[in-house]
């Protein structure tokens, strides 16, 4: 039999499940509260084949009622009044999202408020069956079709509704004494001396063989809560493929695929950590296991697989086993200090030209680099949802510097949207795990202005001179010196239809755009090109050794030169830079 367990908010409802033959419950997504709520719940209730619900009932700390108590069970009416015959209980619970919300920080660092009360609701529904299994399992009189303990547990399907646990019909259950065994008449007789040793052999036995069967019995529990899907949360699509050419969008994000590369030479361990550490699984060492058992860790396929938080620890070994079908998809490849328009305007260098050999359409190109994206990665973009937060920004370059460098794969007729998103995640995922927003304000720049500033910094240097680069630049903001970039003047010019290839210099480094800073201070209103990891650590961590540098160049020998002043920058332009500082830029 299972059960449904429900943590109703104001909100959003979180879900929870559990079957009594295993008795352990796990979070099962969560429900808007949009008008909906009901058919969606009595839908759960349907695919489950159950009419059984546990709504927790929260309670002060001093064991009262209070209007959140009253909201639970205005809604236990409601859902009994939609489903006749449910058998509807309440929990009591406190702080039961508290408890939920440490539990997740332990398990990974990002997490929706919708897992939050999936969690609640499993620690409300395990809280109920625990309950249960330790009062009821004394009363072997009590008998129903459906086990939830070692002894049966009839709870009265025609009980009324939202019975709680302190009800007569739930109490009159808990409470009722178990009987003692009548005192023989006669005196039990002394055992014989011989026998002790016996007896004290078959106890010590017979509690080794129940510890035993308690201990497989946990183990297999939780080796099957490890294999179920980290979410079970109710997709729109059943493949990465059908959610790729559909013009529909999911609305729950742990439905969004995302990309895993499985490389040559990996073991079957080495993918189960990275399976985790996408959190696509719940316990490497379980899945590790499962492979091996099934003689699986052999078969695993390398490429490029389209993994969803929903599937299960088995879906993905199958697909693994199955590969990658490669008519099915394509690959993009973005490298660093590239841009959207290309070297010098030439559009057949740039990002867009490759979304044009991909076949999308002018139309879908525009449509999708000018479109809200809401992820956490462009904070300071955007002003509202129809407006960018700089005017000087050109629209259809909104999301220059963001399309991080990498080789993706995606299935063909993905809309160029999804692609987006998915190179969004991805370089938004770069700036969590390696802390950049908070490096960046730690060296008083915003997460914009340190992306916009590492972007610089790539088209400057060398991967291994980044970090001095890096420090010359925020000591010149720092003293109010204009950056004096030419990589910032050539993007200018660009951006701004000049032919680069018949201006010269002094053209170019007139250019009047407050992207060209060789004519104005600060950074440029946003990033000039695809910033790799390594311009982004240098931003958040650059080189002290420069801390009182203020000029840099380049030499005609390939080394970089710093100056502390002008004069000093002048000198070894003549003695190291005749002539990379002479050509065209």
């Amino acid at each position: 039999m299972r059960i449904i367990g429900l943590d109703v908010g104001t909100k959003r409802i979180g879900v929870a499940k559990a079957d009594t033959s295993v008795r352990i419950a796990i979070p099962n997504g969560y429900v808007l509260v949009n008008g909906q709520e009901i058919p969606e719940i009595l839908r759960i209730a349907r695919l489950n084949d159950t009419n059984f619900f546990v709504v927790g009932l929260p309670r002060s700390n001093d064991g009262n009622e209070t209007a959140q108590s009253a909201y639970a069970r205005k809604f236990a009416d409601t859902l009994a009044a939609s489903m006749p015959g449910a058998r509807i209980y309440f929990q009591d619970e406190s702080l039961t999202s508290v408890v939920a919300e440490e539990r997740l920080k332990k398990r990974k660092k990002n997490f929706e408020k919708g897992e939050i009360d999936a969690e609640a609701a499993s620690i409300i529904l395990q809280d109920f069956i625990e309950h249960y299994a330790a009062k009821l399992a004394q009363n072997s009189a009590v008998k129903i079709p459906n086990q939830l303990a070692s002894s049966a547990v009839n709870i009265d399907p025609s009980a009324s509704p939202a019975a709680t646990l302190g009800s007569p019909e739930v109490q009159s259950i808990i409470n009722e004494p178990t009987k003692s065994e009548p005192e023989s008449s006669e005196s039990p007789r002394p055992a014989k001396s011989s026998e002790k040793p016996m007896k004290k052999v078959k106890r010590i036995l017979l509690s080794f063989f129940i510890l035993l069967f308690l201990a497989g019995l946990f183990g297999g529990g939780y080796y099957w809560y490890s294999l179920q899907p980290v979410s079970s949360a109710n997709c729109r699509f059943d493949s990465a493929k059908a959610a790729a050419e559909s013009n529909e969008k999911e609305s729950n994000s742990v439905c969004e695929y995302q990309t895993i590369e499985i490389s040559a030479g990996e073991s079957v361990k080495q993918i189960a950590n990275n399976l985790k550490q996408a959190d696509l699984i719940r316990n490497p060492l379980a899945f590790e296991l499962y492979a091996r058992i099934n003689n699986l860790h052999a078969k695993l396929k390398t490429g490029k697989y389209s993994f969803r938080k929903t599937m299960s620890a088995r879906a993905i070994a199958k697909q693994l086993v199955n590969g990658v079908v490669s008519s099915d998809v394509f690959n993009l490849t973005i490298l660093p200090g590239t841009n959207l328009l290309g070297d010098k305007g030439k559009s057949q260098t740039g990002i867009i030209h490759q979304f044009r050999t991909l076949g999308y359409s002018e139309e879908e190109i525009n449509q999708a680099l000018t479109k809200h994206y809401d992820n956490p990665v462009l904070k300071g973009l955007y002003a509202d949802e129809n407006k960018l937060s700089n005017p000087d920004i050109p629209a259809k370059l909104a999301l220059e510097g963001y399309l991080y460098g990498e080789t993706y794969q995606f299935y063909n007729h993905e809309k160029l949207e999804n692609v987006i998103t998915t190179i969004l995640n991805q370089i938004n995922d770069v700036v969590v795990s390696n802390q950049l927003e908070e490096k960046f304000k730690a060296r008083g720049f915003t997460l914009r202005e340190g992306i916009t500033l590492a972007s610089i910094i790539q088209k400057e240097a060398n991967t291994e001179d980044m970090p001095g680069v890096s420090m010359v630049f925020q000591n010149r903001l720092k003293q109010g010196i204009a950056l004096g970039s030419d990589v910032t003047a050539t993007y200018a010019a660009d951006i701004t239809g000049i032919d680069r290839t018949n201006a010269t210099n002094a053209d170019i480094l007139a250019v009047n755009s407050l992207y060209n800073t060789r004519k104005f201070p600060g950074l440029p209103p946003g990033p000039i090109a695809v910033p790799s990891k390594a311009a982004l650590l240098a931003v958040a961590e650059p080189d002290s050794s420069k801390a009182s540098m203020l000029y840099f160049l380049t030499g005609d020998d390939g080394l970089m030169y710093y100056s502390r002043t002008d004069a000093e920058h002048n000198q070894k332009i003549r003695d190291h830079c005749q002539k990379l500082c002479k050509v065209q830029i």
